[in-house]
């Protein structure tokens, strides 16, 4: 589902991805629709514009994230650093991309989504991450918070910044299922976060994106 208040936009994102075989667009609306229509249509996941005329995005999304079985919600702007991005994340959006993502790219973001996984616009990210910077004692203890992850969380960790769902870190890490979400539930637990978000967005700051996470056979 697209909740947009530009008809364009909601048109358009549907158009794209209902070319794909394998995503259905179930309905759009404006910000004012969007709660009855999730309610009435239960689509797995929601786009959501963060900047709307009628109602916020981010009034839909904490009454969208209260529905039982809450669809997975991915917050949209045409903003490099939008303010109310880390409030989303906070609110428990799964991520957020930019409206000028490739159309090849957004059928893929969406997989993503569904399968559980994070999506964090890397151009977004990187500017958010430099207009928050947090101060030095933040950061220091943010980093003392990773130095508790295991080698092998770490490894999760790295994947689940890079947007990986349960079933492809595993496939990955050659781990089962119930072991990577023992992984991700302790990972959430030391670093003191509530979501997959916010522990990428934790695992950026700590600068562990430049590592390469090792497979089973390796360890």
């Amino acid at each position: 589902m697209v909740v947009d208040d530009e008809a364009l936009v909601r048109s358009g994102f549907g158009l794209i991805l209902s070319a794909s075989d394998d995503i259905e667009v179930v309905a759009t609306a404006s910000g004012g629709e969007a709660v009855d229509t999730v309610r009435r249509e239960r689509p797995d996941v929601v786009l959501l514009d963060i900047r709307m005329p009628d109602v916020d995005g981010l009034t839909v999304l904490r009454e969208v994230r209260t529905m039982p079985d809450a669809p997975v919600v991915a917050m949209l702007t045409t903003f490099d650093a939008d303010e109310y991005i880390l409030t989303a994340l906070h609110s428990g959006a799964a991520g957020f991309l930019l409206k000028d993502t490739e159309p090849e790219q957004l059928a893929q973001l969406v997989r993503t989504l569904a399968a559980g996984g994070v999506v964090l616009s890397p151009k977004a990210s990187r500017t958010l991450l430099h207009s928050h910077p947090g101060t030095q004692t933040a950061v220091d203890e943010e980093a003392a918070r990773v130095r508790l992850l295991t080698a092998r969380e770490r490894d999760v960790l790295l994947l689940v910044a890079e947007g990986l769902s349960n079933a492809d870190i595993g496939a990955r890490l050659h781990l089962g299922a119930g072991t990577v979400k023992d992984h991700v539930s302790a990972i959430l637990t030391k670093l003191r976060v509530a979501s997959r978000v916010q522990a990428a967005l934790l695992a950026q700051r700590a600068g562990l994106l430049g590592e390469h996470p090792r497979s089973e056979a390796g360890r």
